[in-house]
């Protein structure tokens, strides 16, 4: 049987995917796709750490565009296929969780939200409060209000909104976690020990600063902003707070999605875990080691 033909890259906030990416483009012929739901945007790539080198699906979208995880995942499949057309590796890399899994696999996705739903609904939770709105939730859709904290607003009025629709947030078949991919894959997550993440992270967030970060928020927030360009984090601590506080909160902010993307990285079946505390060069030429002893790419 054939090896996989597909590379992808997933490890928490700041530990070295961006880079290691690029290591890997710079020693074979590859092309590096984004599954980051906040690099999407353009207008704002010094806060969401932006690379630089050329990167598919990253500033595709306005602020002003309501993002979605199916219009993510056409173009992501069609970026995935072109570069296995031109004889090229693909190297899907970020930290969105669900992105990723839906550049590599056929998710069956809910429809976006209809104009004016989400308002009506984001109406209902704050007006009725955590506890009701989640029991309203239960009443229309008891499978996902069980997977679904009251205070977790986001979610609640996602799941509102789907079943008014006539969907679900939570599929009587839920691929997400299976092993079903669209092409053959080896998933590659970078492990990185608790203190030297922490680190990295505040040395990220202050580099930030000094590149400009402020001025850039002050910029993107003088135009109209989605629900979903809204959530990118350290946009209103930014732009709210004394630069000082604000670092400081988008530190703390940092650290929560970071803890959260840990937990999704123990989840992906079949995950490779390689040690990411040494220089982006290592870190390639070990994971390219790896698939070359599995026959995991394609030879060019």
């Amino acid at each position: 049987m054939p090896g996989p033909a597909v590379l992808a890259l997933f490890g928490p906030t700041a530990s070295g995917k961006t880079a290691v990416a690029e290591a890997i483009a710079e020693r074979r012929q590859a092309r590096i796709i984004s599954a980051d739901a906040m690099q999407v945007y353009r207008g704002l790539p010094v806060l969401t750490a932006q690379p630089t080198f050329p990167t598919a699906l990253v500033g595709i979208w306005d602020l002003d565009f309501e993002a979605s995880v199916a219009a993510y995942q056409r173009l992501a499949h069609t970026a995935v296929d072109e570069a296995l057309a031109e004889s090229r590796t693909p190297v899907v890399t970020g930290g969105t969780g669900l992105y990723l899994r839906a550049a590599l696999a056929d998710l069956q996705l809910p429809p976006p939200p209809r104009a004016g739903e989400r308002d009506r609904w984001e109406r209902l939770y704050d007006r009725a409060g955590p506890v009701r709105a989640h029991a309203f939730l239960a009443r229309r859709d008891l499978r996902a209000a069980e997977r679904i904290h009251p205070n977790d607003r986001r979610r609640v009025v996602r799941a509102l909104e789907l079943a008014e629709a006539g969907s679900s947030l939570a599929p009587g078949r839920d691929v997400l976690w299976s092993e079903e991919l669209r092409h053959p894959t080896m998933i590659v997550g970078l492990e990185l020990s608790h203190d030297e993440l922490l680190r990295r992270i505040a040395e990220r967030a202050r580099s930030m600063f000094d590149a400009g970060v402020v001025d850039e928020v002050q910029r993107a927030l003088s135009r109209p902003l989605s629900h979903t360009a809204q959530q990118i984090i350290g946009l209103r601590e930014i732009a709210d707070l004394p630069p000082e506080s604000a670092i400081e909160a988008l530190i703390v902010r940092t650290r929560r999605y970071a803890a959260y993307q840990r937990k999704w990285m123990r989840r992906i079946p079949g995950l490779a875990s390689v040690a990411a505390d040494r220089p982006a060069d290592e870190i390639a030429d070990e994971i390219l080691e790896m698939a070359r002893s599995r026959e995991r790419l394609p030879a060019h």
